[in-house]
């Protein structure tokens, strides 16, 4: 007798990422009127909704080194068109659904435990994208909140009124991760976990892909701007990296409400609130719907034939068997 098939219970999450993926793109349309999207994206000339799409795709190529510069950190070996497709499926579910542990965690974990990657070396792989993520937003905000210091919003209520001495707060921390990077070559010990500072040539690598990520995401947001905004580059990524900031610290997905609150505030007195409304509801659709939809069909595409063939045909073939003994036993 054969025994009974278990749910195959990798395949059932894959199935329900996918129900939250049309959960998270409804609750989108909802949050956003799914006319007045397409109005402002039709408003937008074709030339720079490319460019804006060009420029996201970068910024997910930039994004997929995190993961590739986690696995030389932990000295294994993977493919990296899987390492590709894993990074590129789970950063769109953490970025637009939230909650990255039950969404690009997870997805990681599964991939990734699929392969042969142990649970201790994905758990390594996660920490050190997180920290690269933040690695990026700390050196690349720091320097600018330096240089070139914005008045913070009262409305933020935040104690300080520029952005100056959170600047010298993120480059110190990035000073404190370089030093540490290449005195401390012991794991330091916090409670039950270790951690080992990677090389300082992984550590610049961290800061200088991360950055990268950073500097095009802000981009796709700035080429989708009216044209009559007067805002250089630079002086536009510092409120970028401010708005965002205070979305990824909320936990929002994606920053949703809050992201767009501090962008309106700071911009309002250049252009009208109307306008750059439109701007971010363009952003929103190409930087995040569009990814979204691209990776639940990918994740579609992976999830389904193993759904298929693993537990349904095991379901079947345990069926027909308890068919065919089943008269036997009877003549017995």
């Amino acid at each position: 007798m054969s025994k009974k098939p278990k749910l195959n219970l990798s395949s059932l999450f894959g199935l329900l990422l996918l129900v939250l993926s049309l959960w998270a793109i409804s609750n989108e349309l909802r949050e956003y009127n799914y006319h007045d999207v397409l109005k402002n994206l039709a408003a937008i000339p074709k030339n720079l909704l490319v460019v804006s799409i060009g420029l996201t795709a970068l910024g997910y190529c930039a994004i997929a080194f995190y993961d590739i510069l986690g696995f030389k950190y932990i000295g294994f070996s993977l493919s990296w068109k899987k390492i590709a497709l894993t990074n590129f499926i789970s950063s769109v579910f953490s970025n637009t659904i939230g909650f990255a542990l039950l969404t690009g965690s997870a997805i990681r974990y599964r991939f990734y435990s699929t392969w042969g990657i142990s649970s201790l070396a994905i758990a390594q792989i996660i920490a050190f994208v997180n920290f690269t993520f933040w690695l990026g937003m700390f050196a690349l905000a720091g320097f600018i909140f330096l240089a070139n210091p914005l008045t913070i919003p009262t409305q933020l209520h935040l104690p300080f009124a520029t952005v100056r001495p959170i600047g010298i707060i993120f480059l110190l921390l990035i000073i404190t991760y370089l030093l540490g990077s290449l005195f401390i070559k012991q794991p330091l010990r916090i409670h039950s976990h270790e951690f080992k500072f990677p090389s300082f040539k992984i550590s610049l690598a961290q800061i200088v892909v991360s950055s990268c990520d950073w500097v095009f995401a802000a981009a796709v947001l700035y080429i989708l701007l009216p044209a009559n905004t007067s805002l250089s580059y630079l002086d536009f990524l510092g409120i970028y990296l401010l708005a965002m900031f205070a979305g990824v610290i909320s936990n929002v997905p994606g920053g949703l409400g809050v992201f767009e609150t501090v962008i309106l505030l700071i911009l309002s007195s250049r252009v009208s609130a109307a306008a750059i409304l439109g701007s971010l509801l363009a952003y929103r659709g190409v930087y995040y719907f569009l990814p979204f939809i691209v990776a639940a069909a990918l994740l579609g595409l992976y999830e389904l034939p193993l759904l298929r063939w693993s537990t349904f045909r095991r379901f079947f073939h345990h069926m027909i068997i308890k068919i065919r003994i089943r008269p036997n036993s009877k003549r017995k």
